[in-house]
Formats: C-alpha cells, sequence, structure tokens
C-alpha cells in the first residue's frame, strides 16, 4: 500500500470534491492519505493533517490540484524527500500541472501500476546573507522597493564580478521557470528539462538588456549597492528586504524536482496551447 499527500488549492470548490473523492477512494483501497495542513482544514478532514516538514518522509507520490501555484507548493514541500509530484490541473496555463481533473483518479491508478516516468528538474538553492536558505523551483527575484526608482545590483558569476545594473529588479530562473516572470521580461523559453540557470534583468536602464544562461554549476550572487533597498521573493514568497551590502546567492541544488508524466501533452504542446499558436 502507499502513501500519498494532496495539496489543495482552497478557492477551488471543485478541487475541493474532487480531493474529498480521492480520499475516499485511496482509503477504501487501503492506501495512507496525508493532507497538507491548510488542505486538510479546508477539506474538513483535520485527522489526515500533516505539517510541511514531516508530510514528505516515507511518502509515495504528491498530488496537487490546483494551478501552477500549488505544484510550486507541493514541491516545495516534498522535494527534498526526493518524492514525485504529480500535477491536476485547475489553473489556466497548466505548465507544470499536465493532468485534468476528470483524469486524475486513473492517473494515480497508473502511477501506483509503475506505468510513469519521472522528469527531473533542477531546482535553485537561494541563501541570504544571515543564513535563510529556501528552494526554487521557478525563480529567485530581486526587486526594487519604490514605486517610480529603480535598483542598483551587482553580479558576481562564479567568484568574479560580472557587472551592475540600475533596474527594476534581476531573476534568477530556471528552465522550468523560464515560462513565468523571466519570459515577461523577455526572458528566453528554455526546455524545462534543460540544466541551466537563466539571469534576466527587468527593465534595466543599460544598454545591456539581455538574458544570460548560465551553466547548472555557476554560484550567481546578487548584491545591493547604494541606499535603495530591494526585496527578495522565492517562487512568490517573500523574504524581505536587503539592505545596501545585502547579497542573494543562487546555485543549483543537489536534490531535483521529479515530476510524474504520463504520456500526455508535452511542453511543447503546452506551449502552443498558452500562445495560440496554429498547426500551420
Amino acid at each position: 500500500m502507499a502513501a500519498i499527500a494532496l495539496f489543495v488549492h482552497a478557492d477551488r470548490p471543485e478541487a475541493l470534491k474532487l480531493a474529498a473523492d480521492l480520499i475516499d477512494r485511496l482509503d477504501g483501497d487501503g492506501h495512507q492519505v496525508r493532507l497538507a495542513l491548510e488542505s486538510a482544514e479546508v477539506v474538513g478532514r483535520t485527522d489526515l493533517a500533516h505539517l510541511d516538514e514531516h508530510i514528505g518522509e516515507k511518502l509515495d507520490l504528491a498530488v496537487s490540484l490546483g494551478g501552477d501555484g500549488s505544484m510550486l507548493r507541493a514541491v516545495t514541500s516534498v522535494a527534498d524527500d526526493g518524492v514525485p509530484v504529480l500535477g491536476v490541473n485547475y489553473g489556466s496555463l497548466g505548465y507544470l500541472t499536465g493532468i485534468q481533473p476528470e483524469a486524475a483518479p486513473q492517473a494515480i491508478e497508473q502511477f501506483l501500476a509503475g506505468d510513469y516516468i519521472i522528469e527531473e528538474r533542477i531546482r535553485l538553492r537561494c541563501r541570504l546573507g544571515d543564513g535563510t536558505e529556501v528552494s526554487a523551483l521557478n525563480e529567485a527575484i530581486v526587486e526594487k522597493v519604490d514605486s517610480g526608482r529603480t535598483v542598483h545590483l551587482a553580479v558576481h558569476i562564479d567568484g568574479e564580478y560580472f557587472t551592475s545594473y540600475a533596474a527594476d529588479g534581476l531573476i534568477a530562473a530556471t528552465p522550468t521557470g523560464s515560462t513565468a516572470y523571466s519570459l515577461s521580461a523577455g526572458g528566453p523559453i528554455l526546455a524545462p528539462t534543460m540544466p541551466a540557470v537563466i539571469l534576466t534583468p527587468v527593465a534595466p536602464h543599460t544598454l545591456f538588456d539581455r538574458s544570460l544562461v548560465l551553466l547548472p554549476s555557476s554560484e550567481l550572487i546578487i548584491e545591493v549597492l547604494g541606499h535603495r533597498p530591494a526585496a527578495v521573493a522565492v517562487d512568490g514568497r517573500s523574504l524581505g528586504e536587503l539592505g545596501e551590502g545585502g547579497s542573494l546567492a543562487v546555485t543549483v541544488s543537489d536534490q531535483p524536482a521529479r515530476l510524474v508524466a504520463l504520456g500526455h501533452r508535452g511542453f511543447h504542446q503546452a506551449l502552443k496551447s498558452s500562445f495560440g499558436l496554429s498547426d500551420r
């Protein structure tokens, strides 16, 4: 029997209903079901609640019921334990969540039968000067705090000073995150399983406004210059502000995200759908 955790988008009633149905089905088949704490509260099954720091222990599968944001939450909670994550799409774009809701029960059965492949996606290890350390599947962002004013940021690559930017911010993104904020800032689209790190400036006041695609072995340090503070966010989670001399160090994590693929729509098909690209 398997241990399966569910991460449910609290504001989607249809996802809550599917979660309740899956719990009954899995429990009836003798599997152990775990719920993220917030998910347990909204589903009304606090008896199945697990804290994030323990939910991935001896877990066979995590299932995200929501959009890409819910998927990021699930990956953050279980990736360090090497747990594969299956995404059920209740969002709009669905770059990470490839399974449609009506196919979720069959997808879980297919996984339990061993009929699946695992896509490994690199994650970023993000470390602040005060020792705070978190991981990101999409991106780490250092950006301005004051509206209408740029922030001055220096970039160091592998211990060497590269250049400085007066900009709205800098994005360090994974290939998975290349279709998120980095794309809207003019960054390239990379195949999500590529081993690389993308550095994309946001509205830079400089002649050099291109993204850089770096080796996965690179160490990237973004340092705040001058008196204007910068805000730091990782996969949409705020980590606070950096003052003058404060820095964010970014490397590739030793533990990748492990996403379940079942032979459904691939990345290129997701791109075509999202951008309305025709077959001719």
